[in-house]
């Protein structure tokens, strides 16, 4: 008997709850979709807006805007967006590579190896770190961990100064890349380490049982079972940590010593982000700096598009592994 037939064949009540049921699924349908849209023409709206704020500054620049490594917008009105997106990039690299595998591994030890009354306080705590305002953590890194880092610095430099990242002469320490990508770090830490839990709660129990089974120990399992499953999740957990790291404006601004030459030399005091120079300088810019600004802006804008755009690329290579664990 087919699901029409039981209705007309259930009387007045099941015929009433099916048209409910099935004008709830067209109202929740059009509502998902009016919030795509929305989403996506609150997208361009912002795309069209930075765009038409960054054109007259463009037109004024007498500079490469890709290549010049001077920002001079209000006297000369000469500027270019090198230098502050090499180290937008820079900075938010370190960050990324300091701070997944310790969030990886802190979920790891809290969905799978902690004790469940260690392991609800410890994530509770974890998420309030996400919650800290980044002026915060920049009063604390320009206060406590630029000084802190000064002796680290000279020592890399002495022992593993024939690496680019650690090489340089002169003045080693204080307001450089490192402390301020170490800074990003912390500041992304709780948020790919709380996704990063919530995606390997989610692995089947069945997939964990059986690999346990079959006489793996626990880290034979998370290796076979859980990383697998959860790989996806991890990609776009760091991916979103990432974003955060490219767009954080007061932390950065407070570290970062505000010069505009491209060195990949980590120790010294070089580096700038465009975030960070927007804080800087937005205040007292005129007209074609203002411009100039939002046109960076923009630069950053399409720069996280673009991270996000190869992250999905990514993911949806993995998606072998979701299917195996579904």
């Amino acid at each position: 008997m087919t699901t029409d037939t039981k209705i007309r064949d259930g009387g007045p009540a099941m015929r009433r709850s099916a048209s409910r049921r099935t004008s709830g699924e067209g109202l929740f349908k059009f509502l998902a979709t009016a919030a795509g849209v929305v989403l996506l023409a609150i997208m361009a709206a912002i795309a069209v807006f930075l765009i038409a704020e960054a054109i007259p500054a463009l037109q004024a620049n007498k500079g490469g805007f890709f290549t010049d490594l001077v920002w001079e917008p209000n006297s000369s009105q000469v500027f270019g967006i090198g230098a502050l997106a090499f180290g937008t990039v820079l900075s938010s690299g370190i960050a990324l590579v300091i701070a997944t595998p310790i969030a990886v591994g802190v979920a790891l030890f809290i969905s799978h190896y902690a004790p469940r009354r260690l392991a609800g306080p410890l994530g509770y705590l974890i998420d309030l770190l996400a919650a800290v305002p980044s002026v915060i953590y920049g009063l604390w890194g320009l206060a406590f961990l630029v000084p802190l880092l000064r002796e680290p610095s000279r020592w890399l430099n002495e022992h593993l100064g024939w690496f680019p990242l650690f090489a340089g002469e002169g003045a080693i320490g204080g307001k450089t890349m490192l402390a301020g990508g170490i800074v990003l770090a912390i500041m992304i830490l709780p948020i790919i380490a709380a996704i990063s839990r919530e995606v390997f709660l989610q692995v089947p129990r069945m997939n964990e049982e059986a690999a346990l089974a079959l006489g793996a120990t626990r880290w034979e399992m998370i290796r076979m079972a859980v990383l697998p499953f959860g790989r996806p999740g991890v990609i776009s957990a760091a991916m979103l940590g990432l974003g955060r790291a490219m767009g954080e404006t007061i932390a950065v601004a407070l570290i970062f010593p505000a010069t505009f030459d491209i060195s990949v030399q980590i120790l010294t005091p070089h580096g700038n982000s465009i975030a960070a120079n927007i804080a800087n300088g937005f205040g007292e810019a005129t007209p074609i700096g203002r411009g100039a600004l939002i046109a960076s802006g923009l630069v950053l804008f399409v720069i996280t598009l673009l991270v996000n755009m190869a992250a999905r690329m990514i993911i949806n290579r993995r998606k072998e592994y979701a299917r195996a664990g579904a």
